[in-house]
């Protein structure tokens, strides 16, 4: 899929116009809708690219030799608040 390929700055960019075009209300129904579609994706491939960068962020921990090393950070169930609503 093409949108897959979009990097999250850019994704984000556009859904930033999106919504301030749509903020605006000068925009026909079809259009609207059109651009709501849109907005819906990017934000979708927003959260897609930030879940993955979440998968790769490891913590440092220390041993009690004092060695170093890492692991994956514990993943936190998403509240209501910080899921998408769609």
């Amino acid at each position: 899929m093409a949108e897959e390929k979009i990097k999250f700055e850019k994704a984000l960019e556009r859904l930033e116009k999106i919504v301030t075009d749509l903020e605006d209300g000068d925009l026909e129904l079809e259009k609207s809708l059109k651009m709501f579609e849109e907005g819906i994706k990017m934000a979708k491939l927003c959260q897609s690219h930030l879940s993955s960068a979440e998968k790769k962020i490891e913590k440092l921990v220390k041993d009690n030799m004092g060695n170093v090393s890492t692991e994956p950070i514990d993943e936190e169930p998403l509240t209501g608040q910080d899921e998408l609503p769609f």
